[in-house]
C-alpha cells in the first residue's frame, strides 16, 4: 500500500510540474506581457531627443512617445528601465527587459541574433568636429585621429574602419564635451541628435563636416523568438502611420516625418 501511495504522489507531482510548464514556461512573450499587463523596455534616458529627461525630471523623447503609443494599442502598460547604451543589449540578453527602444540601428549582424520590429525612424550619420578643426572633412580624414563613441555603437565600427582610435564614452553628450575641450578630434552620431543639440545649446563650438548618403533604418529590438509580440508591435506601428498618430509624434519632435 505504501508503495502504491508513493507512486500516486510521484505521478501527481509530475503532472503538476507539467501543468505549470504548460501554463507558464511555454507561453510566448506576447502572452506573458498580456498576462502581466506590463511590458518592460530598456532605454538610455540620456539620449535627446530620443530618450531623455525633461526639466521636470520626467522621461520623455521620440522613442518614449512612440513606445507608449504602440503598447497602448497592444493593451499593456510600458515600464521603462534606464541603462547605459553599452550594457543595454546585454541587459536584453539577460532578460532584464522585454525589448529595447533607443533608436537601435538595424544591422545584419544584429538580425542574426535578435528580432526587430519594422523600422519607425530613418536617420543619417554625421561627422562632428570642433568648429576650429579644418583638417577633418570626411571619414577618410579620421585615420590616426581620436574619436569618442559608445562601445557597442554602430558609429564606433565606422570610425575604426576609417583608422580612428576610439575613446569609449557613455553617450553623445560626453563625446561633445570631449570635442569642445579638444581631448578628442571627432564623433559620429545621428543627424537628428546633432540638430536637437544645436537647438538646445546653440553656442557650442562644434560643426558637422560630413553626412552619410545612405540612411539607416532603426527599430525596436527583441530577443529571438519574440515573433508574436513583434507582429503586434508592427500592427500598432502601421495603424499609427495610417491614422496620422505617428506623423503627429514625429512633427512634435522633428517638425517632419522621420519614417522615410
Amino acid at each position: 500500500m505504501k508503495k502504491i501511495l508513493s507512486l500516486v504522489v510521484a505521478l501527481t507531482a509530475i503532472f503538476a510540474l507539467s501543468a505549470c510548464s504548460t501554463s507558464g514556461g511555454n507561453k510566448n512573450l506576447l502572452q506573458q506581457v498580456k498576462d502581466k499587463g506590463t511590458v518592460t523596455i530598456g532605454t538610455e534616458g540620456t539620449y535627446a531627443p530620443f530618450s531623455f529627461h525633461d526639466k521636470s525630471g520626467n522621461l520623455t523623447g521620440f522613442d518614449v512617445d512612440i513606445a507608449k503609443e504602440v503598447f497602448k494599442r497592444v493593451g499593456v502598460k510600458p515600464k521603462f528601465i534606464e541603462t547605459k547604451w553599452d550594457g543595454m543589449i546585454a541587459g536584453l540578453d539577460a532578460k532584464r527587459y522585454d525589448l529595447v527602444a533607443n533608436e537601435v540601428a538595424v544591422r545584419p549582424d544584429r538580425q542574426k541574433k535578435y528580432d526587430f520590429s519594422d523600422s519607425y525612424i530613418v536617420s543619417k550619420a554625421v561627422l562632428v568636429v570642433h568648429k576650429d578643426n579644418n583638417t577633418i572633412k570626411s571619414l577618410d580624414d579620421l585615420k590616426g585621429k581620436k574619436v569618442g563613441q559608445s562601445l557597442d555603437s554602430n558609429y564606433r565600427k565606422i570610425a575604426e574602419e576609417h583608422g580612428a582610435t576610439n575613446t569609449v564614452v557613455d553617450g553623445f553628450n560626453q563625446s561633445i564635451d570631449l570635442i569642445t575641450s579638444k581631448r578628442i578630434d571627432a564623433t559620429i552620431n545621428d543627424s537628428l541628435s546633432y540638430l536637437d543639440l544645436k537647438k538646445q545649446r546653440p553656442d557650442l563650438p562644434i560643426k558637422t563636416v560630413y553626412e552619410e548618403k545612405e540612411a539607416t533604418q532603426n527599430a525596436f529590438l527583441f530577443r529571438k523568438g519574440s515573433k508574436e509580440l513583434v507582429a503586434e508591435v508592427n500592427k500598432a506601428l502601421a495603424d499609427m502611420k495610417k491614422d496620422g498618430t505617428y506623423l503627429k509624434i514625429s512633427k512634435k519632435w522633428f517638425n517632419t516625418d522621420v519614417s522615410k
